[in-house]
């Protein structure tokens, strides 16, 4: 599952088997938004492409779950697996700018992701959506999808939907927000020598 394009250094892949699922996940940082992706959860295809597309990221997927009994465990591996290429992409962090906040609307909802690349894992979500399905998709799986990228990659993640009408463009504007912050906390800051910490790692 190599990209064929020239890639930085900042790209990472894993495989992942089990009972339940079989995923295998390549990315890049710095791409050129390009997604090629292959799962049994259509509903997270579609965010998978605008969080790639937004934050110019390269992303391929091929995942396969027992769907059968529901999206859970496939969704969750796939969190996992995105996690860990990111953090295994940006090595020891130097040079990045390493946070970020990011609003983005979409239509009537407002959604704002808030990253630090910190190496401590920590999660917060806030989100109310008007109902629990978007076509066969369960929105619970969304926080399941977030909280395991979160703790596999070792950032802190704040995702805050302000208010918003429609379940579809309320997920749609958080997964735009997260590839447009990631994008800004992973870009390079040619002002910082080393990582930025004082504590001179992260």
């Amino acid at each position: 599952m190599e990209f064929n394009q020239n890639n930085s250094a900042r790209s990472a892949q894993v495989s992942r088997k089990t009972n339940e699922t079989d995923i295998q996940l390549a990315f890049s940082v710095d791409g050129n938004g390009v997604s090629e992706l292959a799962t049994d959860v259509p509903f997270l295809n579609h965010m998978l492409d605008l969080f790639t597309k937004h934050g110019q990221f390269d992303l391929k997927v091929q995942a396969r779950g027992d769907i059968e009994i529901d999206d859970h465990h496939t969704v969750e591996d796939i969190g996992i697996c995105l996690g860990q290429t990111l953090r295994e992409a940006l090595g020891d962090k130097k040079g990045i700018k390493r946070y970020a906040s990011v609003f983005v609307p979409m239509d009537e909802a407002l959604a704002q992701v808030v990253i630090d690349i910190s190496n401590r894992p920590h999660f917060e979500y806030r989100a109310q959506y008007p109902s629990a399905q978007v076509g066969s998709f369960t929105t619970e799986l969304v926080h399941e999808f977030f909280w395991k990228f979160a703790l596999e990659a070792r950032i802190t993640l704040h995702v805050i939907v302000h208010y918003g009408q429609n379940t579809h463009h309320m997920i749609e504007a958080v997964f735009k927000a997260l590839g447009r912050a990631l994008d800004e906390a992973t870009s390079i800051d040619p002002r910082v020598t080393g990582v930025p910490s004082t504590k001179g790692v992260l």
